[in-house]
């Protein structure tokens, strides 16, 4: 059965090592470093323990936001090659792949045997590594966790070269570490992940336009618990009664009753729409208020003001904009910045201040998402109990990091974080602060890697190890 689930890996014009010019998803901060792409454990383990002064770093399909996966000066390991399928326990549920895998590709390779991933962000263009080093959330994350919760083992190749077989029963200190710990504590090869079982690659979803954000919030407090998914999008350039008006799309994988009759001969086909590319370059400024205004107008009122179980694919439902491939040029050479934020449920209070702030200064947000979090074990993950808001604007706007500092300081106040997979422009003295797990993890990296081996750009910026 393996063999069926086996890939071809990627044709490589040359294994490197490549002098490259890398940025993160949001196009900002690049930084030129040596590229590797090694195909096997100790093609892996010969890049690290031959690292420079400058340090190592992995990195996966280039994702995260900001600068997590670059290393100025230093070697980056590109993991894409490393995507093999190691076994599969169907009984179980349980999936053993490479680091390097995607989801997109283990997505794939799973539903047809009616399982699906635990846990998906936004876009299926995320690698188990890369999965794994962030703690991915996703829209059940009020009920299922995040990706770390799902991952049973990992074998984990340490900056001195051991490697190590990580579970929450057995080296859990550095297993929650890594989970979470931004690929800082190692490389990891590879990872076993429980799946989730369903029957059918369909979703029955329902959608609520809400006149405002009160309305909004108080739908997915009370009843929230009753949908494995949900999330809301929300318009913040609207204002007065308004303000944070949302359309808010919650349900669960559909059951095979509930599909339409001629779709269940085969209910675990899936149903991908060919994709477009954005053109090469856009100009900056596309994305001002009126334009974004319009948007969110046309947005708002597409929607359908109230809709109970319609039959959605997998990819309408979690990757909307996966489907536009290089949305993220929309913005423009400037690029741009994504801001995620989360707070306890006693202070829901600042998601309001953000909205108000946002929509009354007229920023152009294009995009924004709101979600409730359960908690997360990782030292340095990021969800918590409570509501998590993520915006997307334009990189270089007159003011943006004073308004973001300001936020910032609004979040820790309140006992928030901000998300480090998405942050490309924090100040270093808010990590202690927002992560309380950070000093315990600071102690691991430093016995697990003395030699200050595993280095990056993020870790610098904010001093992640205070001499970075």
């Amino acid at each position: 059965m393996l063999d069926r689930l086996r890939k071809p890996g990627p044709t490589i014009p040359g294994r490197g090592p490549q002098e490259m010019l890398l940025t993160g998803w949001g196009r900002t901060a690049p930084s030129r470093a040596s590229v590797i792409t090694p195909e096997t454990d100790q093609e892996i383990e010969e890049a690290l323990l031959s690292s420079p002064e400058r340090g190592i770093i992995a990195r996966g399909l280039g994702r995260s936001y900001g600068d997590p996966a670059q290393n100025s000066g230093g070697i980056v390991v590109d993991m894409t090659a490393h995507s093999n399928v190691h076994a599969f326990d169907i009984d179980r549920g349980l999936i053993t792949v490479d680091a390097g895998l995607s989801l997109a590709a283990l997505a794939n390779m799973v539903l047809p045997f009616g399982f699906f991933l635990p846990v998906t962000p936004g876009t299926q263009h995320v690698t188990v590594g890369g999965a794994i080093a962030f703690d991915i959330h996703g829209k059940n994350h009020h009920l299922d966790g995040s990706f770390g919760e799902h991952v049973t083992l990992m074998n984990l190749l340490t900056p001195d070269g051991q490697r190590l077989q990580l579970s929450p029963e057995s080296n859990a200190s550095l297993f929650w570490a890594t989970v979470g710990g931004m690929g800082l504590t190692g490389i990891i090869l590879r990872a076993t992940i429980d799946l989730l079982r369903i029957a059918t690659s369909k979703m029955a979803v329902d959608t609520d336009r809400t006149a405002n954000l009160d309305e909004v919030m108080r739908l997915q407090a009370d009843e929230d618990d009753r949908y494995r998914y949900s999330v809301a999008w929300v318009d913040c350039v609207a204002t007065g009664r308004s303000l944070g008006r949302s359309i808010l799309m919650r349900g669960d994988h559909a059951a095979l009753d509930q599909i339409p009759e001629k779709l269940r001969h085969a209910p675990l086909i899936r149903d991908s729409r060919p994709g477009v590319t954005a053109p090469p370059w856009a100009p900056s400024g596309l994305l001002r208020p009126a334009t974004v205004r319009l948007m969110n107008e046309v947005w708002f009122h597409k929607a359908p003001k109230l809709e109970r179980q319609a039959i959605q694919s997998i990819d309408a439902f979690f990757y909307p904009l996966d489907v536009l491939s290089g949305w993220n040029r929309f913005y423009g050479n400037l690029g741009f910045l994504q801001y995620q934020l989360v707070v306890p449920d006693e202070r829901a209070s600042v998601i309001r201040s953000v909205i108000e702030t946002l929509a009354h200064g007229r920023w152009p947000t294009a995009l924004a998402v709101l979600k409730r979090t359960g908690g997360s074990h990782g030292d340095m993950s990021f969800a918590l109990p409570g509501w998590t808001l993520a915006v997307d604007m334009p990189a270089g706007i007159a003011g943006l990091s004073q308004l973001l500092d300001g936020f910032d300081a609004l979040v820790a106040e309140a006992g928030g974080r901000v998300y480090l997979a998405k942050d490309s422009r924090m100040q270093p003295e808010m990590i202690p602060i927002m992560y309380p797990g950070h000093r315990e993890w600071r102690t691991t990296l430093d016995s697990i890697d003395p030699q200050r081996r595993m280095r990056s750009d993020l870790a610098r910026r904010l001093m992640l190890r205070e001499t970075e």
